[in-house]
């Protein structure tokens, strides 16, 4: 795995080898970007965003959007092997003075940090929670609720393509994608 783009271009990212922890692969990060970027549907500039990135992992998305300039990154992770990565991963391109890292479950977090308003708001979200997770239909509500949101962001969620979920009930999806076993679903909370 590497970073795709930006000032941060060609580094490798490290990874566990685990079957709990499933990579973002190069690819669908990069189909990812390029619809943030390009698309008529998403109007967020990735420089100066600030970026919440739960069920982080690695940190493949959150160390791209670093990469592309953003301004500051939260990362959300609770696997201790996909943590310690990750933190090798912030020090090995030098960020830890603009991003955090919350070892901790996704719910507790917004419980304890977003619902007190311990934090600025958010131009991008994203979620990739392991494919047999549904709780995160739960935060994507809390996050409506919650006003840690820029009026104009956008939600970028993954997951495996034969996931039957009504996602549409948690946010308006103004664009998806499928790139293998991969759906990507790009929406905004209303």
């Amino acid at each position: 795995m590497r970073i795709i783009s930006g000032k941060f271009k060609n580094r490798k990212i490290n990874f566990p080898m685990s079957l709990k922890t499933r990579p973002l692969k190069d690819s669908v990060r990069e189909n990812i970007f390029n619809v943030l970027s390009h698309s008529k549907n998403s109007k967020i500039s990735l420089k100066n965003s600030k970026v919440l990135d739960l069920y982080a992992g690695t940190g493949s998305f959150g160390l791209e959007c670093m990469s592309r300039e953003a301004s500051k990154v939260v990362f959300v992770e609770n696997n201790i092997s996909a943590l310690n990565e990750l933190e090798k991963n912030i020090k090995k391109i030098d960020i830890e003075n603009i991003s955090t890292l919350h070892q901790m479950d996704v719910a507790f977090f917004f419980n304890k940090f977003l619902r007190k308003g311990s934090f600025e708001r958010f131009d991008i979200v994203f979620f990739d929670p392991p494919y047999k997770n549904k709780e995160y239909l739960d935060i994507l509500n809390i996050l409506r609720d919650i006003r840690v949101l820029n009026k104009n962001h956008i939600i970028v969620i993954h997951r495996e393509k034969n996931t039957k979920e009504d996602i549409n009930r948690s946010i308006k999806v103004i664009e998806n994608r499928i790139y293998g076993r991969s759906e990507i679903f790009f929406g905004k909370i209303v």
